[in-house]
């Protein structure tokens, strides 16, 4: 396996993302790289996180866990500072994550990309596209794709 400098994954607060976000630190760690963790997010008003804790229930991260950027980022770094990762830069960008992921990838050099596997067997990512077949069909570099589904 290649020895990465620079390894960037992604992250909208969700468990299942976290979990992406300790293999991509546990992947920094092992080679000595940097770490940059991306949180892509579109403003909201309070009442749109309030529209959206009423009518997504269960999936209202995607909105309430990427709203403060900052504080999901925050969450992040702590779970990759447990993984083991010691030097991680922090992103946050106003945008759809595919684009945002990519972006940042190429804007920071990267030689991995860290993504969940969430969204990738289900029959809205067979039709409408998956972050991590997207992700793996756009980046430069390497991607991982985590199997956070357990």
């Amino acid at each position: 396996m290649p020895s990465y400098r620079k390894v960037v994954v992604g992250t909208d607060g969700s468990p299942p993302s976290l979990r992406a976000v300790a293999r991509a630190a546990e992947v920094a760690r092992d080679a000595t790289a940097v770490l940059v963790i991306v949180c892509a997010y579109y403003p909201n008003t309070d009442r749109d996180v309030e529209q959206a804790k009423q009518e997504l229930g269960g999936e209202a991260f995607q909105v309430i866990g990427s709203t403060p950027a900052e504080n999901t980022l925050l969450d992040a770094t702590d779970r990759a500072r447990a993984a083991g990762a010691t030097e991680i830069e922090t992103v946050p960008m106003v945008g759809a994550p595919v684009a945002s992921l990519v972006e940042v990838a190429e804007k920071h050099g990267a030689d991995l990309l860290v993504v969940g596997s969430r969204g990738l067997n289900t029959v809205k990512g067979r039709i409408l596209g998956s972050v991590p077949s997207e992700v793996s069909r756009r980046a430069e570099c390497d991607v991982l794709v985590v199997r956070t589904s357990r």
